[in-house]
């Protein structure tokens, strides 16, 4: 991260003895010193208005569009630009993000390999991406809002991930209410929701009134459950 200028790091639930050894490392010490430590990664993207997922379709069906690498940056600096926030997510290494991990992101980025040896190193795997943002960026920085389609288009700021989350939950309860979403299923559709709204990608002001309108429904589902 040093190498590449970015410097805003946050760690989920990270292993306590190699973070503290971490933490000692030479050579970066602002962004050690600097980065935070959140539970989940939830909590970690909540503010963020774009969270893109890393990681190999060898073993992976995507529930999301994938990017290749070299597409990547327009897309940043153009989220950037309506005043949005980016998260680039990177996974254990042993095992990289999981399908859960995935539900949180709109996008997944897949770094070019050769098919013999798709799986990277992660300190690897990450110096690759940030070189790609940093050497990519300020020939992108001008045209990038008017060559990106969809996602560029529509200047108002996007939803952040913690919000469409606290709009998932509402959705959820309202579902239950309902009686649309038995127990055996929850889980399921937890997590389809959440890729749903990402897919969608409202904006904060859309988010807002669709929150207000579920609140709405939840509240007249459950005064006629009690018979009100």
């Amino acid at each position: 991260m040093a190498n590449f200028g970015f410097g805003h790091l946050t760690v989920v639930a990270p292993y306590a003895p190699h973070w503290r050894e971490a933490r000692s490392a030479v050579g970066a010490p602002e962004v050690l010193q600097n980065a935070k430590e959140s539970a989940t990664l939830a909590e970690a993207v909540g503010g963020c208005s774009l969270v893109l997922g890393t990681g190999t379709l060898i073993h992976r069906k995507p529930e999301q569009k994938v990017v290749p690498l070299p597409a990547l940056t327009p897309l940043v600096v153009a989220e950037i630009g309506r005043t949005g926030r980016v998260a680039l997510v990177f996974g254990p290494e042993k095992h990289g993000l999981t399908r859960e991990d995935l539900s949180l992101c709109q996008l997944l980025v897949e770094i070019p390999t050769d098919p013999r040896q798709p799986s990277m190193n992660l300190g690897q795997a990450v110096a690759v991406c940030l070189y790609e943002l940093a050497s990519r960026a300020f020939a992108h920085e001008g045209a990038a809002a008017a060559t990106v389609p969809d996602m560029a288009e529509e200047q108002t700021p996007a939803a952040s991930s913690g919000n469409l989350d606290r709009l998932a939950g509402v959705i959820e309860e309202a579902m239950t209410a309902a009686g649309y979403s038995p127990r055996s299923m929850q889980a399921a559709n937890r997590h389809d929701l959440r890729l749903v709204l990402r897919r969608l990608a409202p904006t904060e002001r859309d988010t807002r009134r669709i929150l207000g309108l579920f609140r709405r429904i939840l509240w007249r589902l459950q005064r006629s459950r009690n018979g009100k």
